[in-house]
């Protein structure tokens, strides 16, 4: 606990700790964060001469803001928005909300949206692995993520478009993918845009699309979840942030952590003072446990990470 013992001039410098140290103040910083989104996207695009991406759109967050880099994108180039090409893939753990979400962004922005069913092949391809119908383990889950991918990779193929990857920063270092799934892509816009910056710049972004904006704002306030768990009636059972914790203070601990090498009491102590009053001890000692853990048992995911955007001065 040597690191608590701190000097004056230490505690003066803790007199406020930001609770979202990864999140832009102003909106001129959301916008220069998208527009280096897009450009860097543009200049993928006509490296690889195509004019087409292809986008697993679920209703939630990620691919949102990956679909709204898109619309900027293809904005800047003056290319038609046909080239972005959405697919929704519900499968057993989609619920009602976030498909009519993804529906509705889909129908509204004037690009090419279609719905795949996954359950068909899902069933043949875990009867064919031998997992029986009610078992809900990791590879019940796991395979609907990479089946999602494997289309949109051969959508993309078949069509010489780019499949852009949707996955952000948060789950990158919390290892919240499945590997070989959503953690793979052709190109990923949102590799270095912690959870909390992305629900920051969705949100911006729902202020300057007025007809887009009511589907943002539902979005925003959905539950996060993967939805590879079959839920109740059409609603999501599998809600991130009641098994893993907050994003909010896994995104605090990464920030100091990865920029500044903090010690876990030192992380302990920070969070106590910027979450005082909002997060009891025990949670945040949960969620830091949790961070750490999690962390350092999924290099092997970052080790093999698809290229990406880099915004910030952080990084995995």
């Amino acid at each position: 606990m040597a690191s608590l013992l701190m000097t004056p001039r230490r505690r003066a410098q803790w007199s406020h700790v930001d609770s979202m140290p990864f999140v832009v103040k102003t909106e001129e910083e959301c916008e220069e964060i998208l527009q280096i989104q897009a450009r860097a996207l543009a200049r993928r695009m006509r490296h690889v001469k195509t004019r087409q991406v292809w986008i697993g759109l679920s209703g939630g967050l990620d691919s949102t803001l990956a679909f709204l880099v898109a619309l900027r994108t293809f904005a800047l180039c003056g290319w038609d928005t046909q080239g972005i090409h959405l697919v929704s893939m519900p499968a057993f753990g989609t619920g009602k909300r976030t498909r009519n979400n993804a529906a509705a962004l889909g129908e509204r922005s004037g690009c090419d949206f279609r719905e795949i069913s996954l359950t068909p092949v899902l069933t043949r391809h875990l009867q064919d692995i031998g997992l029986q119908e009610r078992d809900h383990s990791v590879a019940f889950e796991n395979a609907q993520a990479r089946e999602r991918t494997q289309i949109l990779m051969d959508l993309a193929n078949l069509q010489g478009g780019l499949q852009v990857g949707t996955g952000d920063f948060s789950e990158s270092a919390l290892g919240w993918c499945t590997f070989n799934g959503d953690h793979m892509a052709m190109f990923n816009v949102n590799g270095s845009i912690p959870k909390t910056l992305v629900q920051a710049l969705v949100a911006y972004e729902a202020n300057n699309l007025p007809t887009l904006a009511a589907i943002l704002k539902d979005i925003l306030e959905t539950p996060i979840s993967p939805e590879l768990l079959p839920g109740k009636e059409g609603e999501i059972v599998q809600k991130t942030e009641e098994v893993i914790g907050p994003y909010v203070l896994h995104d605090f601990y990464l920030y100091h952590f990865l920029r500044f090498h903090y010690a876990p009491d030192k992380l302990l102590a920070l969070a106590q003072k910027a979450f005082r009053g909002t997060y009891s001890t025990a949670t945040l000692l949960f969620v830091l446990r949790k961070m750490f853990s999690r962390f350092f048992a999924s290099q092997f995911k970052r080790s093999v990470m698809p290229d990406g955007i880099s915004v910030g001065a952080l990084s995995l």
